[in-house]
């Protein structure tokens, strides 16, 4: 290869960089929807600079590398920044920080430790507020760096950002510079409230934050919980600048701006190294999303003295974390079988590092998620991993989609017990038939759902108690349970002979219940008494209001099926009962009322909830309507309670609702 023809072939790398990172910023930046993970991004854009590097006159103004972000967005008016809003150099490694360390010390000439203002590097939207005589004129997004979109209205919409400034003496203009973001659990309520409404949920804080920002109607803005911090600054007029980055922040503080605690000033690289371990350990636990830190050369006339190079200040850079998301491809979708047996598709993996964790497998929650996200045997996927939350599949890359790519297919049958998967009407969620009984998977789980406070409510038999049992072989089924021993209990781990006792006593006092109680216990459906139960046929299972073929189907399967009747008999047998004339006064008070559930209840999951509702037979619906009788509402209920006090609907919390169920009149 002649010269002539490897500068020809550079320049056709170069552009298609820079047309492939320009098609990925438009994604990211303007239209909120990420194509590529983060560190593809950073890999891709490396690359370019190294090779603008070695080939200085092939770079042009329009690269990739000479702006920041995107344009703005055509429905806000344009803000041309004052100080242009840059952005920083990255670093992935210990030897990367060490280097930066290195030039930094040498730009000043000095030889001992340079100190740096260390903070973290949030995962949202940057943002310039502009602040005249201390009151606040103007909001704008970064945006290609130069110029941004005009926010303001929507920035008002925020509690954390200061309409006046806290001081009796503001400077005449300051442009405070940060990051609007969205906490984790705002981030879960909002998504929630999307579920709730039947609207597409946000895919993380970040998008939800952009989005929520970008709101032509701020009224929209205002009910999505952002939260900002400080962290820099633009022009200043009228006051003197802090001599440090660390005493900005402080100033910023004593002036009402927020600012984040988890920053700390260092002395060389070591300590940059200690500071970035340290928010490592802690980063799951963190209200928010990073993706890294800051360093920040602290002292503002050495930061002046070393200045920008190109796009970026040489006095700064962001240390970044093991990418959280990555690419890679979906050999096989199967499935795997909950404690609930609920039935899970997981995307099986080819092996690719997600925030320094090898991955192969990820969930895609449910066969809807899958229709709706399109994911197929064959695809490139992004997968994301948060702490230790399970990996899951974000979305496929359509450009790399290969033409045999296979559609997924849910099985009929449990791959663990083999028998029939339901999906029950209004659910997303398929489960095993099978029961505890028949599904070794579920076993543990439905033994656990047997003794709980609202089932046969057995003291003393915990989680953890309950694996030993199964464990040892000791319990397979609930009649085990009766049939312990004071020895065998006492040999367990941390189970001294009081505490075996003290499970005896309380399996002696279950045996005592209510037919509502067992029949929750067995997770099955009420009718009545245990014997027109067990004797019903499917065309008196479906005269029943709420009893669909898909319900009658797996009420028959579960009490036609030996072993479970053999279950019912051996706990009868063991001495569980109950008044059957109570059940006759009681077991149906609630026939011919209609509940919605809505939110996050205090003890009872909504699955518990509806089965002691069914119990007492009443109906759950999944919409609210002037027919409705009760509206069940927990923490963060969303339109359903809206619609119910705009409808008039009697609203009950958890404790009203157990108070219905146990007293009919």
């Amino acid at each position: 290869m002649n010269a002539a023809t490897g500068h020809e072939s550079y320049s056709a790398r170069i552009q298609w960089l820079r047309e492939d990172l320009n098609r990925h910023a438009h994604a990211y930046y303007v239209l909120d929807q990420p194509t590529i993970p983060d560190a593809e991004y950073d890999t891709l854009f490396t690359e370019l600079q190294q090779l603008e590097t070695k080939h200085p006159d092939l770079i042009t103004a329009d690269s990739p590398t000479q702006r920041v972000g995107g344009a703005p967005l055509p429905e806000f008016a344009q803000v041309q920044h004052d100080v242009p809003m840059l952005s920083i150099n990255n670093g992935f490694s210990e030897d990367d920080i060490r280097a930066f360390d290195r030039r930094v010390s040498e730009g000043l000439e000095q030889s001992g430790e340079v100190e740096y203002a260390c903070e973290l590097k949030f995962d949202g939207l940057a943002i310039n507020l502009r602040y005249v005589d201390g009151v606040l004129e103007q909001a704008a997004t970064r945006g290609d760096g130069s110029a941004g979109e005009d926010v303001t209205a929507n920035i008002r919409t925020i509690h954390s950002i200061p309409l006046r400034l806290r001081t009796e003496h503001p400077p005449k203009i300051l442009d405070v510079r940060g990051e609007v973001l969205m906490f984790k659990a705002d981030f879960a309520r909002l998504n929630q409230r999307q579920r709730d409404a039947g609207l597409k949920e946000f895919a993380n804080p970040r998008n939800a934050a952009a989005g929520s920002l970008r709101q032509l109607d701020s009224r929209i803005t205002a009910q999505r919980s952002l939260r900002f911090f400080a962290y820099g600054i633009g022009h200043l007029d009228g006051a003197a600048l802090p001599d440090t980055h660390s005493a900005l922040l402080d100033w910023y503080s004593e002036l009402g701006i927020a600012v984040c605690d988890e920053r700390a000033v260092v002395r060389g690289a070591d300590g940059l190294l200690k500071f970035f371990t340290d928010i490592g350990t802690r980063r799951a636990a963190l209200a928010y999303d990073i993706d890294g830190l800051v360093y920040k050369v602290n002292r503002v006339q050495q930061q002046q003295a070393l200045g920008f190079v190109s796009r970026a200040p040489r006095f700064a850079v962001a240390h970044k974390f093991p990418a959280e998301e990555a690419t890679t491809t979906v050999l096989d979708i199967n499935v795997q079988v909950g404690r609930t047996g609920a039935i899970t598709p997981v995307a099986r993996l080819a092996p690719v590092s997600v925030g320094g964790v090898t991955v192969t497998n990820a969930t895609l929650h449910n066969e809807d998620e899958v229709r709706r996200k399109d994911i197929r045997i064959g695809d490139s996927v992004i997968v994301r991993r948060a702490g230790d939350v399970i990996p899951e599949v974000v979305a496929f890359v359509p450009e790399r989609r290969p033409a045999d790519a296979k559609e997924f297919l849910m099985p009929t049958t449990c791959p663990v017990c083999g028998s029939v998967i339901i999906r029950p009407e209004d659910e997303a969620v398929a489960r095993c038939s099978g029961g505890w009984l028949k599904c070794a998977a579920q076993r543990k789980g439905g033994l656990q759902h047997f003794v709980s406070r609202r089932a046969m409510d057995i003291e003393g038999l915990g989680e953890q108690l309950i694996e030993q049992l199964v464990d040892r072989g000791l319990v397979t089924t609930p009649a085990d349970f009766y049939k312990l021993g004071l020895v065998a209990l006492s040999e367990l781990e941390r189970m001294a002979e009081k505490s075996a006792q003290n499970v005896i006593d309380a399996l002696t006092v279950s045996k005592s219940t209510t037919l509502p109680r067992f029949i929750y216990a067995l997770g099955t459906r009420h009718f009545g008494t245990l014997d027109a139960l067990m004797a019903a046929s499917e065309e008196e299972m479906l005269a029943v209001e709420d009893v669909g073929p898909v319900v009658a189907q797996s009420i028959l399967s579960f009490l036609h099926d030996p072993l479970n009747r053999e279950l019912i008999e051996q706990l009868r047998a063991a001495g569980v009962h109950w008044d059957e004339s109570a059940v006759e006064r009681q077991s149906q008070h609630l026939n011919g009322k209609t509940f919605v559930l809505t939110g996050t209840l205090p003890n009872l999951k909504r699955d518990e909830a509806q089965a002691m509702i069914e119990a007492a037979g009443g109906k759950v619906s999944g919409s609210v309507s002037k027919k409705t009788s009760y509206v069940v509402a927990g923490e963060e209920a969303g339109s359903k309670l809206a619609k119910a006090e705009e409808l008039g609907v009697p609203v009950l919390d958890e404790e009203a609702l157990l108070q219905l169920l146990e007293n009919p009149t």
